[in-house]
């Protein structure tokens, strides 16, 4: 089985061209790009495929992160994902950040839980725990980090993810992380090929509203005809 593998969720652009049979990525390609996702999505799929000297239709099925994460980037990354897999009549499935960061961790440690967290700004974080299997044992929610840090203040398994350094025990706990909100496309691809497609659709997963605010007392007239 083929699997494309796409994430918008923060900051970065990736994609994946993954050989599940195989257990192998055959090529992907990724960059920090901050802002664009929906002007070069496209683009990195294109370059993932090439370098895989793959089609788009020998791809088999279609993974995606669907948050938590950018508002916007996820809306992208699901939009494309869905139309993809209608275009070629395949499945789709999600996967969320959380879990993708959580399996990044355990790939270094296996055998242990993990409490993934990610900056989600304005001083709340986004987290959920996981067990020694990776099975997620809680919801994924968003903390202020505050109540965040006391409520796992006694967690000595693996914390993860962009904002680990703040809820972590440790100074240190989470140094490498933090520097960039990217998510491990080849995860993203291993879970995706995983995941069961009747159980597993992707569907944005927002733990909060856009930060982007429709302005109010600014509506326009409208013209009312004669």
């Amino acid at each position: 089985m083929l699997v494309l593998a796409i994430d918008t969720s923060g900051s970065g652009c990736a994609t994946a061209v993954y050989d599940g049979a195989a257990g192998v990525i055959l090529a992907r390609a990724q960059e920090d790009i901050g802002r664009g996702h929906a002007e070069r999505l496209m683009a990195f799929v294109d370059e993932a495929l090439s370098a895989a000297a793959r089609r788009l239709e020998d791809i088999d099925r279609i993974a995606v992160t669907v948050g938590p994460g950018s508002f916007t980037g996820i809306r992208v990354g699901v939009a494309a994902a869905r139309g993809l897999a209608l275009a070629l009549g395949k499945p789709a499935v999600g996967v969320t950040t959380l879990h993708a960061v959580a399996e990044s961790a355990r790939k270094t440690e296996p055998g242990r839980p993990a409490l993934a967290v990610i900056d989600a700004k304005r001083d709340e974080v986004y987290v959920q725990f996981f067990d020694a299997l990776g099975q997620p044992e809680t919801a994924p929610e968003v903390l202020p980090v505050d109540l965040a840090r006391e409520r796992f203040s006694g967690f000595d398994g693996l914390v993860c993810g962009s904002a680990a350094h703040l809820v972590a025990a440790s100074e240190m706990a989470g140094e490498a992380s933090r520097k960039t909100d990217m998510i491990d496309i080849a995860v993203v691809a291993r879970l995706g090929a995983a995941a069961d497609p009747a159980s597993a659709k992707p569907k944005p997963l927002y733990l909060r509203g856009p930060d982007a605010k429709p302005q109010a007392g600014f509506a326009v007239t409208r013209a009312v005809a004669g």
